[in-house]
């Protein structure tokens, strides 16, 4: 049974009953015992096993849900939060790594634009005063949980036209895809406008990734700015002893 799978409840006194519900989810969570992505029970169901009134199971996963270690999925019911690790030891498009791990990508494109080249965009890319460039701007969701927000410049000559980018920026890119990055990373709070858009609480810390992309022939065709969210992602690279 679920109880005595998670953990009963203090049989006298102690803390509200939605926050013991909470405590036993919470560790259940920790230790594993609870996997990520695994679904819960419906709400009536943990009122029955437990004893306690729908209004205070709601509670307890309100709280849970506001701390990021549940998600609600609409029309699937409440799910524990998983974690995407990310592995810089490789190169990879964020539709990559999330079809690689079973779950869904798709974007909300916030804007897609033509223009010159400001002088911030002409020092990363190598480009001259002028230079044509695409802009594109949006939201990166995974089985759609918001992860990411991503605004990214590219040379106009990398890309067959504005439109061309659907999915994955990489795709679109083909043969002229990053084969080496160089990628600056810095801890950041995100913006209200950005919490907004993400729909996250404020003041949600997070990751802002600088990259710098160049193609196979030395060119640089990327220059991506992403503010990944804290509680979604687990970064890791490998790292060896340099030759002595």
């Amino acid at each position: 049974m679920f109880v005595d799978r998670i953990g009963k409840l203090e049989e006298e006194g102690g803390a509200p009953l939605y926050m013991q519900l909470q405590r036993v989810l919470r560790s259940a969570i920790e230790r594993q015992v609870l996997a990520p992505d695994e679904a819960l029970p419906p709400e009536r169901d943990l009122a029955e096993a437990y004893n306690i009134s729908r209004v205070t199971v709601r509670k307890a996963l309100d709280g849970l849900v506001d701390a990021r270690l549940l998600m609600r999925r609409r029309g699937a019911g409440t799910f524990v939060a998983s974690r995407v690790e990310k592995n810089f030891a490789t190169i990879s498009s964020f539709t990559e790594d999330m079809l690689s791990r079973g779950r869904q990508p798709h974007s909300e494109w916030l804007a897609r634009s033509e223009g010159t080249v400001t002088p911030e965009e002409a020092m990363a890319l190598g480009l001259g005063p002028g230079s044509p460039v695409y802009r594109f701007t949006r939201i990166r969701y995974a089985d759609g949980q918001s992860m990411a927000l991503e605004y990214a410049t590219v040379p106009a000559q990398a890309l067959a036209s504005l439109n061309a980018v659907d999915e994955s920026l990489y795709d679109a890119l083909g043969d002229a895809r990053p084969m080496r990055v160089l990628q600056r990373f810095r801890a950041t709070l995100f913006t209200p406008e950005q919490t907004d858009l993400l729909g996250i609480p404020a003041g949600m810390p997070g990751l802002e990734i600088e990259r710098r992309g160049f193609a196979a022939d030395g060119r640089t065709v990327e220059f991506t700015k992403s503010y990944y969210r804290g509680d979604a992602y687990d970064f890791v690279a490998e790292l060896s002893v340099a030759p002595q």
